[in-house]
Order: structure tokens, then sequence, then C-alpha cells
């Protein structure tokens, strides 16, 4: 068993370190710990950093390209690399490394596919309560949408087993996080929460600029996720909405029509009218969608098929260059 813990990391130079150092390199039931670090782009010392704190792999962007995106590029390195169980966290030393062995357990276990750390948020001293609230009306806007229980939706410290971890597909350019987690629960993965520590960070968050700024790219992803996975519900309620509007002025131009015996008040006919139409469009928009969507279903199984593919031909070459090494070696011993 093989766990593999990846951090991504964008000017971490003064945090990589403590952030190494907290993690466990021996846990009960897993054979092998190893680290990655997946360096963003960054301007300082973050890789040099990161050598001398003893990581194992290190993943370079050339430019920034986004914590998503270099999640996405850790996950690939973290599975051709031969990892069982994946843990991913954050390079500012947010997460207490100590609780990598409670947050694994229930893969360990066999009880989930993705574990995510629960902060406790609503008891975070240093959290605001603006925070506090935005965190706790987020999260259950996301359970909603992906129907699974998880009270820490947006934690960056989780866990993945081998089979959800090529399952999964990260198209957001802003964050995993609620990606993830909506997948999860369109894709009828086992995903669980477990209670995880803390610790203070002594800079604030560079994944946005504002509160506002993160509201707007959250609200962004939900519905992007959610509607490539309901399509033909987002649209319905889409169209339903416009219909209902449109009927508004429809009925006020039948009453005044009735009472009036059929004077004026043609603008409302015609603007009732014409949400109307644009509702009944949204519903074929919705049609086809839908249709959209089952092909994209396909592609994903044809997509997870071809990772299973390259992943068993890398393993396999990467045990035929450790048997030439061997066999080279024990030439060697011979020769002298």
């Amino acid at each position: 068993m093989k766990l593999i813990v990846q951090i991504p990391c964008l000017n971490e130079e003064a945090n990589i370190a403590q952030t190494v150092a907290e993690i466990p390199r021996q846990i009960d039931g897993v054979d092998v710990v190893e680290i990655l670090v997946i360096d963003d782009g960054s301007t300082d010392h973050t890789i040099t950093a990161a050598r001398m704190a003893g990581v194992d792999h290190i993943v370079r962007n050339r430019r920034n390209i986004g914590l998503a995106r270099s999640f996405r590029r850790g996950l690939d390195a973290c599975l051709s690399l031969g990892a069982d169980i994946i843990v991913n966290t954050d390079g500012d030393n947010q997460y207490c490394g100590a609780d990598i062995p409670k947050l694994i357990a229930p893969i360990l276990r066999g009880e989930a596919d993705m574990v995510i750390g629960d902060r406790d948020t609503a008891n975070i001293p240093h959290f605001s309560p603006l925070k506090k609230a935005l965190q706790f009306l987020g999260s259950r806007v996301v359970r909603t949408l992906a129907g699974i229980h998880v009270s820490d939706t947006v934690s960056g410290f989780r866990a993945f087993d081998r089979d959800a971890a090529i399952r999964l597909n990260i198209v957001s350019s802003f964050s995993y996080t609620i990606e993830t987690v909506i997948q999860g629960g369109k894709r009828q993965l086992a995903v669980t929460s477990v209670k995880v520590r803390t610790n203070q960070t002594a800079r604030p968050s560079r994944l946005f600029r504002s509160i506002p700024h993160f509201i707007v790219n959250s609200l962004v992803t939900m519905v992007r996720m959610y509607a490539m996975y309901q399509p033909l519900r987002v649209f319905f309620y889409i169209g339903s909405l416009l219909i209902g509007l449109g009927l508004l002025p429809v009925g006020r131009f039948l009453y005044f029509y009735l009472v009036q015996q059929g004077a004026g008040h043609i603008q409302s006919l015609q603007l009732g009218s014409a949400l109307i139409v644009v509702g009944l469009v949204t519903y074929l928009v919705g049609l086809v969608a839908d249709l959209i969507s089952f092909n994209r279903q396909l592609l994903e199984m044809t997509l997870e098929r071809v990772k299973r593919l390259e992943l068993a031909v890398s393993q396999h070459n990467i045990a035929k260059s450790q048997d030439a090494k061997a066999a080279a070696k024990a030439a060697t011993k011979e020769s002298q």
C-alpha cells in the first residue's frame, strides 16, 4: 500500500519545510509514504526549500496555471508513481499533518472512496463571523447540489483512493474543492468526512483576491458542475421561470381585454408572448443539453479506460526498469 501526499504550492518558501515536517512517514496499514510538491510557477525558492525538506517528488509548472489545474497535475503524477491513496494538503501548513492517519482510515477500512477533512469551521477562533457564515452557507448549497452529506465542502485536506482519483475529471481553473464534491456525488463515489485539526496561518489565502471574488467564482463553479450533470433540470427551472414571468403580462392583457372589451395593453401581450416563447426554447435547449450530457458520460468512460491503460503501461515499464537495474547490479557483483 503506497500513500503519496501531494502539496500544491505557490511561493511557500517560508512554510513548506514545516508542512513537510508534520507529515508522518510511517502509518499503520501503509507500506510507503512519499511526498510530492506541485510548484505552481513560484517566484521564490519554494523548490529549493522543498528539496531541503526531503520531499520525494517535485512537479513544476513553468508558469502559474491555478490551483485546480495544479491539483489535477498532482493527481496524474501520483497515479503514475503508483499511489494507492492520495492525500492533498496545502503548502501553508493550514492543516495538521499528524491527522493524515485519521483522514485515510475510512479508505483503509474500505468504507470510502474520498474523505474530506472537516475543520469544524464554526469553532475556529481565527475565522471571522462572515467567513464562518459563508462556509456554512456554501457547504449547505454544495451538499444539496451533490446529494451527499459533507460538512466542510471547501476543505483542501482530503484523501482519495486510486479508483476515485482516476474517475475524477477537474475542468475548473479556480478550485478543485467544490468540483470534486459535486462530481463525487453525481458519480456515486462513497464520500465521507472526518474531524481534523488546523494550524493558524500567517498569511491570507492566495486563491482569491477578496470575498466577493471567491463567492462569484464558487457560484460559477457550482452552476457549471450541476448543469453538467443535471442539464435538463437546470434548463427546466429556467424555462419554467421565464414562462411564469410571461404569463403575468399575458394575464394582465386578458383581464383588461375582457373588462375593457379589448382596448389597449397590446404591449403586455407582446412581452408575455416573447417570454413564453423564450421559455419554450429553453426547454428545447435543455433537451439538447441532456443529450450532450449523455455523450459526455460516454467520453468520461472512455477517458477512464484510457487512463487505466496508460497507467498499466507506465507501471509495467517501471517494473521492467527496476528489474533491469536489479539484474545489472547482480551482474556487477558477480563480475567482482
